[in-house]
This record gives structure tokens, C-alpha cells and sequence, in this order.
């Protein structure tokens, strides 16, 4: 029996929170109508931070309230905070997603907090969810590696992975915030992972920074994982961290994994349609490579010459 992959879509959140110009609230919800009709696991819709921090997802409630649901597709959002998780949960959604560090600098840089500082503001966030039946996911940024501290000792990141679920986290998202994995290491921290907390969903988020990302992402199947967190078209990074480009693209992930025969139950074909509208919608070319190629099994026309001396 095929193994059945969850693909997870973040360009709406991940991917939009960094481009130069802001994408308009209609063509938002445009965009994530149409990626719920591709067979997505999840898509996480925006951010509930601080206008002055993303502006570019000031929208959060106008985009979450527009979308049209669709049955069997979750729709997550980043929670910064107390404040954001209360908004967010105003909006009915199916899962929040907590981001954290496993490294003090970039923790600092990126969120003002260190691992330390943010477990403690998870279980106010958590506090406020009792009652509701949301799914509490939280991002674990840097597990592989940090561009100010270099590599994090993969007993911190356990740690830390422990910390999570003792007060309440539900899913993990192992982060390559920077690209800096490589696939034995991925295979050895997911195995790990997967072994150790079995009643745990696992994600695995990679950047294609290096050019490793599909690599590690075979590398985490191999190890177990089965949830994988891309961006359409490529897009995304983070601000704080320096180096950090484009996530792994959706389009090429599910293109990989279903040329091995995997079942990701996406339709590539209404994937790549939506990977299309991206250029226009965000005003430039996007790293994706079989939206410019085509997939594996297309054709192109023999050269005439050899029409030519077939006719004869």
C-alpha cells in the first residue's frame, strides 16, 4: 500500500510576508481558493502578527474570514501572541502555529525572546485556547543549524522538542530556517524524532538556500516524517535571518514524490496552474523549476529533419 504524504502550503504566509510590494486581500483569498481545490493537507493562511511588524499580512482577519472552506483541507496561521491567538480563534481556525527558537541569538533576532522566554509565552497562548478544539502546532526554528550560532547540539533540539510537548503542543515542525541541513543530519535528528515521540505529529520545513532542500526532504521521508511544509512557487524566507531565501517549492516536492510513486493527493496539474499566477501576482520570476521545465514525463515535437526523413 502507498504511503499517504501530507503536503503543507505556507506561500500565502511564509512566502508573501517578505515580498517588496503587498499582495491585495482579494487576490489572497483568490490564491488560497484556489490552492484548497488542489488536494492540499494544509494551508497556512497568514500571520496574526503586528501590522508594524509584517505589514504585508495586515489583512489576517479579512483574508481568514474570506477564504472559502473546503472539507478535508486544515487552515493554520502563525500566533505570535496572547493577543494574535485571541484574534485568530475569532476567525475560527483550525490550528495556530507558535514559532520559537533553538537558538538564543536568533530567538533574540527574530522574535526579542529566547527558547526560555518563549515556552513561557506558549503556555499563556495555550492557556487561552482551553475549551476550543484548535490544534496547537508549534515551528521549531533553527533545529538544524543557526547563521549567527552555527550548529544547535541535537540534544538541545530534543530538549526543547520535550519542553513542547510537556505543556500541550501537539505537532512540531522541525525548521531549516536557513538552508544549512544536510541530509544525514535530517535523516538523524527526524529518525530521532519520529522514534522517540511516536504520538507526536512531525512536519519538516526546508529551505532551498544551499540547493539541499529536496535532498533533505527525501532524507526526512526516508527517516519516518510524512508531513512537509513547501511554498508555492518557492517563494518565502525569513526577515531576521540572514541568508535565508526561498522555502522548498510545492510544486517540485509533490512532482518528486509522485514520480516515486508516493500519494501526496495533490492534483499537480491545478498545483502548477496556481504556481502560474504567481509571477504576475507578485511582480517577479519564482525559483520554481518544473513550472519552467514542465514535469518529467512531458514531450516535445522530434526536430523536422527527422519528420522529414521518416516522410521519405
Amino acid at each position: 500500500m502507498t504511503k499517504r504524504l501530507y503536503i503543507q502550503d505556507v506561500a500565502t504566509r511564509d512566502g508573501f510576508q517578505i515580498e517588496p510590494n503587498f499582495i491585495p486581500t482579494e487576490d489572497k483569498i483568490t490564491l488560497i481558493d484556489s490552492l484548497s481545490d488542489t488536494g492540499l493537507a494544509k494551508i497556512e493562511v497568514t500571520s496574526f502578527t503586528s501590522p508594524k511588524a509584517i505589514p504585508n499580512l495586515r489583512d489576517a482577519e479579512e483574508v481568514m474570514r474570506g477564504i472559502r472552506r473546503v472539507a478535508g483541507v486544515e487552515y493554520t496561521v502563525l500566533v505570535p501572541n496572547v493577543k494574535g491567538c485571541e484574534r485568530a480563534l475569532s476567525c475560527d481556525v483550525d490550528e495556530i502555529n507558535l514559532v520559537m527558537s533553538a537558538s538564543d541569538t536568533h530567538g533574540l533576532a527574530n522574535l526579542r525572546m529566547t527558547p526560555e522566554q518563549s515556552l513561557v509565552q506558549f503556555r499563556e497562548i495555550i492557556e487561552v485556547t482551553r475549551g476550543s478544539d484548535v490544534f496547537i502546532n508549534a515551528s521549531l526554528s533553527t533545529t538544524f543549524g543557526c547563521p549567527f550560532e552555527g550548529e544547535i547540539p541535537e540534544p538541545r533540539v530534543y530538549e526543547l522538542v520535550q519542553r513542547l510537548l510537556d505543556i500541550g503542543v501537539q505537532g512540531v515542525t522541525l525548521c531549516d530556517t536557513t538552508g544549512m541541513a544536510d541530509p544525514a543530519q535530517v535523516e538523524r535528528i527526524c529518525r530521532h524524532a519520529v522514534t522517540q515521540w511516536p504520538e507526536a505529529v512531525f512536519t519538516a520545513h526546508f529551505h532551498n538556500t544551499r540547493g539541499m532542500g529536496l535532498a533533505n526532504a527525501l532524507a526526512a521521508l526516508n527517516a519516518g516524517i510524512d508531513r512537509f511544509d513547501a511554498s508555492l512557487g518557492g517563494l518565502g524566507g525569513c526577515p531576521y535571518a540572514p541568508g535565508a531565501s526561498g522555502n522548498i517549492c510545492t510544486e517540485d516536492l509533490v512532482h518528486m514524490f509522485q514520480r516515486m510513486g508516493l500519494d501526496t493527493g495533490v492534483d499537480l496539474d491545478k498545483l502548477l496552474q496556481c504556481a502560474a499566477s504567481l509571477p504576475e501576482l507578485v511582480g517577479h520570476e519564482v525559483p520554481g523549476a518544473v513550472l519552467k521545465a514542465g514535469k518529467a514525463d512531458r514531450q516535445y515535437p522530434k526536430p523536422k529533419w527527422m519528420e522529414q526523413e521518416a516522410a521519405r
